[in-house]
């Protein structure tokens, strides 16, 4: 089972929008050596909405290459077509990924038993771990708890990422499947708490500016060290929040633009963040040590 810090990364783009592979492989070389327990590529925040299915599984190839069995990689491998997912998550497993992470189809809301079908077909198609993705703020459906309960129990399903910010809905879902998966927080302002309440870990958007703080945070909490973890994240709290003053990865990509690890590039309908919240950002930087 992975815990802790599980770093939800960019895809790093020049000002035209193209992948910049280079700097994708420094992105890799630098959560390693900040402790980041594990990288998980074309995610939300990796803008997989934007990629093509060529650069979709080239970025997985060269996260996996570069990381080299040395850290955890975890492709998000998810759709809103279950044939589109298998196809993914077959891909994926190819290439030696540890695991995948599949979104809770978007835009056709199917139904608690559309949801159980998908996530069954895939776990049962593809041989390889998978972790179910909650994020009803962007995906319009929610899976609940109990189709949850209901997937907890097929093998290779082995961790959901709750995203919901709910912490109350996420303790609840700790005592329902804690037992047989592992749950991670989703939301880095609740992460906090939901690692306090027996979460095993955070997939952060923050871990990408803030990479070895954010790993000390979830070590402490998932070990139960409250008072550290406290402590820690009060540091991390601005950045938690600045970070999500725009749509996600819009504020992380130019933060790190500022902090001259990528480019400037992100991919329409994305735009690059709006000058009204540059200083915000820069002060949750500062803040947190970043800058």
């Amino acid at each position: 089972m992975i815990t802790g810090s599980l770093v939800a990364l960019v895809t790093p783009m020049d000002a035209e929008g193209r992948i910049d592979w280079e700097c994708l492989d420094k992105l890799v070389e630098y959560h390693i050596d900040a402790g980041t327990n594990a990288i998980v590529a074309v995610g939300t925040t990796g803008e997989s909405s934007t990629l093509d299915p060529d650069e979709h599984i080239s970025v997985i190839r060269r996260v996996v290459k570069q990381a080299d069995g040395r850290i955890p990689i975890i492709a998000g491998t998810g759709g809103n077509s279950t044939r589109e997912a298998v196809d993914l998550t077959r891909e994926a497993a190819e290439i030696g990924v540890d695991a995948c992470l599949l979104v809770v189809p978007y835009y056709n809301k199917p139904t608690q038993e559309g949801l159980y079908q998908h996530f069954r077909t895939v776990a049962e198609s593809v041989d390889v771990n998978q972790i179910l993705y909650n994020v009803p703020g962007r995906t319009s459906c929610d899976m609940l708890n109990e189709t949850v309960d209901r997937l907890a129990d097929i093998p290779n399903i082995v961790a959901i990422k709750d995203a919901t910010g709910n912490v109350s809905r996420g303790e609840e879902l700790v005592r329902m499947v804690g037992d047989r998966i592992a749950v991670y927080s989703g939301d880095d302002g609740t992460s906090l708490e939901l690692m306090l309440r027996g979460g095993k870990g955070n997939v952060s958007v923050t871990a990408n500016v803030a990479p070895r703080l954010m790993a000390q945070v979830c070590e402490a909490a998932v070990s139960g060290d409250e008072a550290r973890a406290r402590e820690l994240n009060e540091t991390l709290a601005p950045l938690n929040r600045k970070l999500f003053l725009e749509a996600n990865p819009i504020p992380v990509k130019w933060a790190l633009n500022q902090m001259g690890l990528i480019g400037p590039g992100i991919r329409l309908p994305m735009t690059p963040l709006s000058p009204e919240y540059h200083e915000d950002v820069l002060e949750a930087l500062r803040s947190a040590g970043c800058l």
